[in-house]
């Protein structure tokens, strides 16, 4: 039975120097994403075009109504 609490003892210790290690790597930027930001710019974002797209229309109408 004493085997059993020296055995949980060292599973908890083990689990708290992962849990230490992983909080320490979080800090240090090692699971930053770097290569998404790179590639987002590829991908066609709708909301972004449609919006471009009206203030286009009405650049264009002010611009038409200075030249008439």
């Amino acid at each position: 039975m004493s085997i059993i609490y020296v055995l949980i003892a060292i599973s908890l210790a083990l689990a708290l120097v992962f849990f230490f290690m992983f909080i320490k790597s979080v800090k240090s930027g090692q699971f930053d994403d770097t290569y998404t930001p790179s590639v987002r710019m590829l991908f066609d974002d709708e909301i972004v075009q449609t919006t471009s797209k009206k203030t286009n229309s009405k650049k264009t109408n002010s611009k038409t109504k200075l030249n008439s």
